[in-house]
């Protein structure tokens, strides 16, 4: 098993599962996301880690969404990929489909804004700058309060995450915007060569 896997050797993994650019583009946001969070939280060092664990954390979603996170252990160690890494890229579905608890922060951090950034995301599609940039956290948290808004993206996981890392959603809510402010040029750049 390889301790580590190279970031162009998990972007092609990634791309062998998923073709959606929607979900490529997740992936990406996600990755960029954990990359900004291990750096802001002393985990400079990890980088590269928490951002494919970020790349690879939805590798069985499109193919298999009915499996989501129970067909990933497969998909992973086919490719090599270590069992810390496995664990950590199936925690996010703790409670859902699996019962693979998030016990490192980095893995409570993926659990977090996973949901989240998919919420942020839509919340800027319908901003004139189709952007996050421009996106305050009040205009956010007003999203995030209406029910209706993002339904698919679970308030309840994005609570939990919160309480599990000991943070208030507020906290939550205004980092993982500002991590997205942060990589969304970036994506867009990455995008654009597929």
């Amino acid at each position: 098993m390889k301790d580590h896997i190279s970031r162009e050797e998990a972007f092609s993994l990634l791309k062998k599962y998923n073709q959606e650019p929607f979900h490529i583009q997740h992936a990406l946001t996600v990755e960029g996301v954990m990359r900004w969070y291990a750096q802001e939280l002393g985990y400079g060092e990890d980088v590269d880690y928490w951002g494919i664990v970020g790349l690879l954390h939805d590798i069985d979603f499109e193919m298999y969404p009915q499996q989501h996170c129970i067909k990933a252990p497969e998909l992973l160690k086919e490719a090599g990929i270590s069992e810390d890494m496995i664990h950590a890229i199936c925690s996010h579905g703790y409670s859902l489909t699996v019962d693979v608890k998030p016990v490192h922060e980095m893995e409570k951090v993926l659990y977090a804004t996973d949901e989240l950034t998919g919420l942020i995301w839509a919340a800027a599609l319908i901003r004139p700058s189709k952007s996050v940039q421009d996106m305050e956290v009040k205009s956010l948290k007003k999203k995030y309060k209406s029910a209706g808004f993002a339904a698919g993206c679970s308030r309840e996981v994005i609570e939990k995450g919160a309480a599990m890392l000991n943070w208030e959603l507020s906290d939550l809510l205004a980092k993982t915007l500002e991590a997205m402010r942060f990589c969304e040029h970036k994506i867009a750049e990455e995008m654009q060569t597929l």
